[in-house]
C-alpha cells in the first residue's frame, strides 16, 4: 500500500482563536445617596471559546456584578467606572445602544437564579420561546416553533408539547428552570452567564441542572462564566476558576492548579468549609471562616 495512504498527512491546524471575553481592571460602583459605593475592583479574567469559567465567592462579594456589567445591566445607580470589558475582540465600552441590543440576548446570554424572574406568568411557555428566534433571526413561526420544541427537547424535559402548551405556575422549579436554560440557547449564544443558576432548587434537581449545563456547554460549544458562592459546583462545572472576596479576584486559574496551590487564606478557608460526604464531623470538623467582611463603602 502506498505509504501516503497508510499515514494520511495530518491537517494542518488553523489559527487559534483569540478569547471570547476579556475583562481587564475592570471597576464598577453604586452611586447612592450616601455616596459612592464600590462593588467591583481591578477585577481581571479571560474567557476562551468552548471554556467554562467559574466565578466564586460569598454573598456580597461582587460576583454578580461583575455578570451584570458585561450584560451593561446595572440598572440607573451602577457605573462602570475603570477598565475595560472586550467581548470577541471588541471593546463594549465603545459600542453604541443598538448594538450592546443586538449582543445581549443573542451573542451573550443570561441565566439568573430566580427562574420566575426571567418569565412572563401570563404567557405560555411555547410563546415566549418562541420570541427568541423571533426576535433575532426573524424566522417564521413555524420554524420558530420548531426551534422551540427541539430545544426543550435537549434540555430534557418530559412530554415538551404539554411544556410549550404550559404557563410557568403550572411547572416545577426544576423544569422552569430548565425552560429559562432552553430560552437562552436558543439563540445559540458565544457566551452564555449563569448566575447562581441552582440556588432557588433543591440537591436533587440542582445535580440534573448541572449535568445538563455540562452536556450543552459540550453540545453547542457555548463559552460559560458560572457564577456561584458553592465551591463544590464551580469544581464540578469548570476548567478555570477565579475566587472573589471583597469586590476583588483575590486568585485565578485552571482547577487543578489553584487547589492543588492555594495561596490566598480565602480560598482556603473555602476550601475547608466543603462537607464531605461520609465524613466523621468528630475527626474531620468543618472550619468555618472566622470574621465578617467590610461593608462595601468601608473597604
Amino acid at each position: 500500500m502506498n505509504e501516503a495512504v497508510r499515514n494520511p498527512a495530518k491537517p494542518t491546524p488553523g489559527p487559534t482563536k483569540g478569547p471570547i471575553i476579556e475583562i481587564e481592571n475592570l471597576s464598577i460602583s453604586f452611586f447612592t445617596r450616601k455616596g459612592e459605593i464600590p462593588a467591583v475592583m481591578d477585577f481581571s479574567c479571560t474567557g476562551r471559546p468552548g471554556e467554562a469559567m467559574g466565578i466564586v465567592g460569598e454573598s456580597g462579594c461582587g460576583k454578580s456584578t461583575v455578570s451584570l456589567g458585561i450584560m451593561r445591566d446595572l440598572s440607573n445607580i451602577g457605573k462602570i467606572v475603570g477598565g475595560k470589558i472586550k467581548f470577541q475582540g471588541k471593546d463594549m465600552g465603545e459600542l453604541s445602544d443598538e448594538e450592546l441590543r443586538s449582543i445581549r440576548g443573542n451573542k451573550i446570554a443570561m441565566i439568573y437564579q430566580e427562574p420566575m424572574a426571567s418569565l412572563n406568568p401570563a404567557m405560555k411557555v411555547g410563546q415566549q420561546l418562541m420570541e427568541v428566534p423571533l426576535i433575532h433571526d426573524k424566522v417564521s413561526k413555524e420554524e420558530a416553533y420548531k426551534r422551540a420544541l427541539d430545544m426543550v427537547r435537549s434540555v430534557k424535559l418530559p412530554d415538551p408539547e404539554r411544556m410549550m402548551r404550559s404557563y410557568p405556575h403550572q411547572l416545577s422549579g426544576g423544569q422552569q428552570q430548565r425552560i429559562v436554560i432552553a430560552m437562552a440557547l436558543l439563540s445559540k449564544p458565544a457566551l452564555l452567564l449563569l448566575d447562581e443558576p441552582t440556588t432557588a432548587l433543591d440537591v436533587t434537581v440542582e445535580a440534573g441542572i448541572v449535568d445538563l449545563v455540562k452536556g450543552l456547554g459540550e453540545k453547542f460549544g457555548t463559552s460559560m462564566i458560572f457564577v456561584s458562592h458553592n465551591l463544590g459546583l464551580i469544581l464540578e462545572t469548570c476548567d478555570r476558576i477565579t475566587v472573589m472576596y471583597s469586590g476583588e479576584a483575590v486568585e485565578t486559574g485552571k482547577i487543578k492548579d489553584v487547589f492543588d496551590r492555594m495561596r490566598h487564606p480565602y480560598t482556603q478557608g473555602l476550601f475547608r468549609s466543603i462537607p464531605l460526604p461520609g465524613a466523621d464531623k468528630n475527626s474531620r470538623p468543618l472550619i468555618s471562616i472566622p470574621g465578617q467582611l467590610p461593608l462595601p463603602h468601608e473597604r
